[in-house]
């Protein structure tokens, strides 16, 4: 079974629905999904990371960095386009009240203006269960501002689609599971990460930083969160590219161990994009095993203790 961050209709459904069509079940929080998970309830749990124009999630970022251990399996990349669901036989010129959530809203405000510059937007608690409200019969709202799936989900028409004033965003969401066997490199891979501080001092960033950079590794997305622990303090989520299969990342997480407080291992699984790093001379799986070849000659050639 694997959990989802509901209701059904949201985005993290319709993402879902491209990963798999295995029987699912959504769960009302991200921190409700992340739980089950741990608990054995269900297999696994889909949840959103990022987003192209807000950043992190915060709520996946910090449970996932602060929970009893989990891996991240796979990813997945969905445009963010919204849809305007009526119930059927709904004119343009009919729509007066519109019931979508306020992320919804934000992005799609300018369209809005444009093409129902006489609509009011009442914001409620998710885009889903703006659908559910506007496909009731009897409901004060003509519209919702919604995922396609929701749209579906409550019979209602999409009277116009695509709907989004950033047509480029995209939302980010990763499949999570208990530890256990990773999925194999595939040449395209990302690997997660939690490096915690020793202490706040000058260039403690910088010495995380190194670990990557004097291997070849190039991070892929970087942020601060507060560890909650003290004002001020603060870990660093990372993204970075490559699998834990290979030396270069292998050797990387082995330098973060030995200067971090902590380091929390996230997963390696396979990029969503199926992008393959750019890796400079030097850093190939074949140079480091020439390396290491190397130096297994020089020692067998080692004069021996008499």
């Amino acid at each position: 079974m694997i959990g989802y961050f509901g209701p059904a209709g949201t985005f993290t459904h319709q993402a879902l629905l491209t990963l798999t069509d295995a029987e699912s079940t959504p769960l009302a929080t991200v921190a409700r999904v992340l739980d089950a998970v741990r608990a054995g309830e269900i297999e696994s749990g889909l949840v959103p990371i990022e987003n192209s124009v807000e950043g992190g999630v915060s709520a996946t970022l910090d449970n996932l960095a602060a929970g009893t251990p989990l891996v991240i399996v796979a990813e997945v990349l969905l445009p963010v386009s919204f849809v305007l669901a009526v119930r059927p036989g709904t004119r343009a010129e009919d729509v007066k009240r519109i019931l979508t959530h306020p992320h919804a809203y934000a992005q799609t405000r300018d369209w809005i203006d444009q093409n129902l510059p006489w609509a009011t937007v009442t914001e409620g608690g998710s885009t889903a269960a703006a659908a559910a409200a506007v496909a009731e019969p009897d409901s004060t709202f003509d519209g919702a501002i919604c995922a396609r799936v929701a749209a579906d989900l409550y019979g209602l028409d999409c009277l116009a689609t695509d709907i989004a004033d950033n047509p480029d965003a995209v939302t980010r969401f990763v499949l999570v599971r208990r530890p256990g066997e990773l999925p194999a490199p595939t040449g395209a891979d990302k690997t997660t990460l939690v490096a915690w501080m020793h202490t706040d001092h000058s260039g403690a960033l910088l010495e995380i930083l190194q670990q990557f950079a004097m291997r070849g590794v190039n991070l892929t997305r970087i942020e601060s969160r507060p560890t909650k622990k003290a004002f001020g303090e603060y870990c660093f989520s990372i993204d970075a590219e490559g699998h834990i299969g290979e030396p270069r990342m292998r050797g990387t997480l082995k330098g973060l161990h030995r200067i971090c407080r902590a380091v929390t291992f996230l997963g390696s699984y396979p990029r969503a994009d199926k992008v393959r790093p750019k890796i400079a001379r030097g850093f190939t799986d074949a140079e480091y095993a020439a390396a290491e070849g190397w130096i297994d000659d020089v020692l067998g050639r080692a004069p021996k203790e008499r």
